[in-house]
């Protein structure tokens, strides 16, 4: 990472180099890319006040390059403020990249079956049609017997008297039933 510290209209004195160097090192925990990272200090008069403006600019691969600018009457909280816009923006970058996830082999293979598992729902689906009941309201067990009897149905469904959701099937043994 290359940095450096640019002062307009005033002296960098060496506490003021080691400042923005160690505010520039904090950079460093996102494990980014950072190509470079330019300082500029100006300072400006206003209203016969002083003025500083703090800037980095800060390149990082694959990423548009990042500028922040910061005024304030005290130089060191606009480089402690910048320092923190700069951070907000390197972590949320850092977040995007880390969250992504290439897709794993495993994945894909489940992936494959899962799609056969859904085309072969979908060839069923040709073949199976949705029946409403009939009726919904309760009946004897001996009743739905004697419509199962009569009709070639090889189930009925319905509810019985405490009304709870019955299966009544055909068995393989001639004459026999099941109830569900």
């Amino acid at each position: 990472m290359n940095t450096s510290i640019v002062g307009r209209h005033i002296e960098l004195t060496d506490a003021i180099k080691d400042y923005v160097n160690s505010s520039v090192e904090i950079f460093k925990k996102y494990n980014l890319d950072i190509i470079s990272v330019n300082s500029i200090i100006d300072k400006e008069e206003r209203n016969s006040k002083p003025v500083f403006v703090f800037e980095f600019t800060i390149n990082v691969a694959h990423l548009d390059t990042i500028v922040v600018k910061q005024k304030d009457k005290d130089l060191y909280s606009a480089v402690d403020i910048a320092v923190d816009r700069v951070s907000k923006v390197l972590r949320r970058h850092h977040d995007k990249v880390s969250t992504h996830k290439a897709t794993k082999l495993s994945e894909v293979v489940s992936t494959e079956i899962e799609d056969a598992i859904a085309n072969e729902l979908d060839r069923l689906e040709a073949e199976i049609i949705p029946v409403r009941l009939t009726s919904y309201k309760p009946i004897d067990i001996e009743e739905a017997l004697i419509d199962l009897k009569s009709s070639g149905s090889a189930f009925k469904v319905f509810f019985d008297k405490d009304d709870n959701m019955r299966v009544l099937y055909k068995t393989s043994d001639e004459g026999k039933f099941g109830l569900y």
